[in-house]
């Protein structure tokens, strides 16, 4: 191609391109206006949602206001390092009747906060009028400090809440609680234990146990959703407090440092009443013992923390043992010549009996020395082996976080001569409690119980630990005791009671047994002809003076104590007296 043909090409191109440019102006035009209208609705989305948002968060300020403007004005709370809620709630506690135990109250807190004061000189003076235990001088010194908060009182009446709100001072300022409020007093004491506070703010406070079923229950105590479900104890008011009533009077007429009482459930184990005497009021429960013999202080429970040598109590298990093994009958007659020597060992009885005694008047006379030939037959691996079935030999599990300290003592190997004092109750140290059990399965034809503070119906029964026929034989024996033997006191018109008594001298601190202090225990069931109930009576130091010489053995001390006992509560458990009904014949017959 020449120099002119391309020269007329390009200036052919060039005329088309300049043909071309007013198209690409408008489409550069069309793309600006596109891209103007998506800015524009962006834009417009933008705003609707910051609308929105300004809309939702002056909805929900108005709302809060709403609310606090319908509501009780109440103190803001203190500050708290534990996240977790304050559960100030906590379920009533009711006997087996569904009769109050321990309750809720509503009540106030009192706190200051000394900031917000206008007299602080005078308000240390009034509340020291008011709460006499506080001094006005420490008041006035925390009122004028450095501190921004502190506590006056955990918990005040409805008249000192008037009192004070009277002072009218702005620091002072009132925090509501709920209190746990024992109606009864001191009845039930040592079960109940008792409660106080846990966490706390200044608008709710946690109620926790401190003792007895206050503290074992303490989780489903405090369960919001069991709340309005009353837990529901063994327990029959009535009947415990008869029986703290009876031994308050025993123990003030036989002189008696302390006393315990239990009476149980021979079927199922439940307690019906327990006491331990000296007692205290849980709503003022006094401060723990620090120094001292714990068994002097009135928060310790004799029933199960009281680890004792019971004495002659225990004769009737070997008895019954024996029996169960087929090594003897009641009719048995057995040696009862003393001494009996033991290697160094001589053991004696309290008087002499005779040469020998049937197997029935070696427990109606309480002869150490029969019981301990009967022993012998039996052999120390088995008597252990009985005793642990009766649950002898380990705490008890009844709900009470007392119950694991009541550990009895055994002897560090089971010799035989270990064998020969435990079957009359020495060598061995138990609770009331452990004896109350084992009577039961006695006095229920043989089969074991678990002592329980809880009522349950269709409760399951125990293992058998005895032949039926040997557990009727052991009662028989035992009703022979009351009507024949040491405990005729015992013998209560009407209601039939079986029972042994039990004396042990009390040991000593510093090792050996006083000549002058004992443990004088009743154990029995009744009525002997169909037993429903075990009841046992345990003095500590008791001494009977109406006589011309002071008197200590469980016969004189025990024995009237639980009679008065069997006496008061036997119609309250609804029991009718056995009577008396002339035959044709004039034979008389007892009938129910």
């Amino acid at each position: 191609m020449t120099t002119r043909e391309l020269a007329l090409a390009a200036a052919a191109l060039g005329r088309g391109a300049w043909a071309r440019r007013p198209s690409l102006r408008l489409l550069r035009r069309a793309a600006t206006r596109d891209s103007a209208e998506r800015a524009r609705i962006r834009a417009e989305k933008r705003i609707w949602i910051l609308a929105g948002v300004f809309a939702l968060a002056y909805g929900t300020v108005g709302t809060r206001m709403a609310v606090l403007a319908s509501t009780e004005p109440e103190e803001p709370q203190v500050a708290s390092a534990i996240d977790a809620p304050i559960l100030s709630t906590r379920a009533d506690i009711v006997d087996r009747e569904g009769r109050i135990l321990a309750t809720n109250l509503a009540t106030h807190a009192l706190y200051a906060q000394p900031r917000q004061m206008v007299d602080p000189a005078r308000a240390a003076r009034e509340l020291a009028a008011i709460f006499p235990d506080l001094e006005e001088a420490e008041l006035l010194r925390d009122f004028t400090g450095p501190r921004k908060f502190l506590w006056i009182r955990r918990q005040i009446s409805p008249e000192q809440v008037q009192a004070v709100h009277d002072i009218g001072e702005p620091g002072l300022l009132f925090g509501p609680r709920e209190m746990r409020l024992y109606p009864n007093g001191p009845v039930a004491a040592h079960i109940l234990g008792g409660a106080g506070y846990g966490r706390e703010g200044v608008d709710s406070a946690e109620v926790i146990g401190t003792a007895g079923v206050e503290r074992h229950f303490d989780a489903r105590l405090r369960d919001p959703e069991r709340q309005a479900e009353p837990l529901a104890l063994s327990l029959d008011l009535t009947i415990q407090a008869a029986m703290e009533e009876v031994l308050q009077g025993g123990m003030t007429l036989m002189n008696a440092k302390g006393a315990a009482g239990i009476l149980m459930d021979v079927h199922t184990g439940e307690i019906l009443a327990m006491a331990s005497l000296p007692d205290f009021d849980p709503n003022t429960r006094p401060p723990a013992a620090t120094s001292g013999d714990p068994g002097d202080s009135p928060l310790f429970n004799r029933a199960i923390q009281g680890v004792y040598e019971l004495g002659s109590v225990f004769k009737i298990f070997t008895v019954a043992q024996a029996l169960d093994l087929g090594l003897l009958n009641p009719e048995t007659m057995i040696d009862t010549q003393g001494p009996m020597t033991w290697g160094r060992f001589r053991i004696n009885d309290f008087h002499y009996y005779g040469a020998e005694n049937t197997v029935t008047d070696v427990i109606v006379k309480s002869s150490n020395i029969g019981t301990a030939h009967i022993a012998l037959m039996i052999g120390p691996a088995r008597q252990r082996a009985f005793l642990q079935g009766l649950g002898l030999l380990e705490p008890t599990h009844v709900e009470m976080t007392e119950a694991r300290t009541g550990r009895p003592l055994l002897p560090a190997q089971w010799s035989e001569i270990s064998l020969l004092t435990i079957s009359y109750g020495h060598g061995v140290s138990t609770s009331p409690l452990h004896l109350a059990a084992a009577y039961a399965a006695i006095g229920n034809g043989g089969t074991a119980v678990t002592p329980s503070l809880v009522h349950e119906e269709n409760r399951e029964p125990g293992p058998r630990v005895l032949s039926e026929q040997s557990a009727r034989q052991s009662v028989d024996m035992l009703r022979q005791v009351v009507s024949r033997g040491t405990a005729s006191l015992a013998d209560v018109p009407g209601y039939e009671v079986a029972g042994k008594t039990g004396t042990a001298d009390k040991p000593r601190a510093t090792g050996g047994y006083y000549d002058d202090k004992v443990i004088a225990t009743f154990a029995g069931v009744f009525p002997a002809s169909d037993p429903q109930y075990v009841i046992v009576v345990s003095l500590d130091e008791p001494v009977e003076t109406s006589g011309t010489e002071p008197r200590r053995t469980a016969g004189w001390t025990a024995v009237p104590v639980a009679a008065e006992l069997v006496r008061r509560a036997a119609p309250l458990l609804g029991l009718r007296p056995a009577v008396e009904v002339a035959a044709a014949d004039g034979v008389t017959e007892p009938a129910n």
